[in-house]
């Protein structure tokens, strides 16, 4: 069984899946998006994805706030979770995400990567690390 995982973001969504026993992540790919309002093009490609790996359950990254409070960011994961549901007919989970880009960054950075590749490649990153604490927290 794979697990999807995904940053949701303003502009992009950052995949990762799950190798076929649940234990580690790897990125797959940075969907970009022209319009935020507008998931169309992004349903599509999710749709190719969870095909293409046999996606079982979805978890998408939930940017609560520090404080452990909901924003606006929050709300909008909260509806394209929904759609996700409609759509795929699978289980989709809210992940706590926070620090998750950090992190990403942290190991971008470590791994001295320039602020021009850091860039093009963050959002997949920080998927890795939703999907990752996810399999990890399951494991325990």
């Amino acid at each position: 069984m794979r697990i999807l995982g995904l940053d949701f973001g303003e502009k992009t969504i950052g995949v990762a899946v799950s190798d076929p026993f649940g234990w580690t992540a790897q990125g797959v790919e940075i969907i970009r998006r022209d319009d935020e309002k507008n998931l169309k093009k992004s349903i599509e490609r999710l749709g190719e994805i969870i095909s293409q790996y046999e996606v079982e359950k979805i978890i998408v990254g939930y940017p609560k706030n520090m404080n452990n409070t909901i924003g606006e960011r929050c709300e909008k994961t909260e509806i394209f979770k929904k759609r996700l549901e409609k759509v795929f007919s699978v289980p989709v989970i809210l992940w706590d995400e926070r620090l998750s880009t950090m992190a990403a960054e942290r190991g971008l950075l470590e791994a001295d990567l320039s602020r021009a590749k850091r860039k093009k490649v963050i959002d997949k990153m920080a998927a890795v690390f939703i999907l990752q604490g996810y399999l990890d927290s399951k494991s325990m």
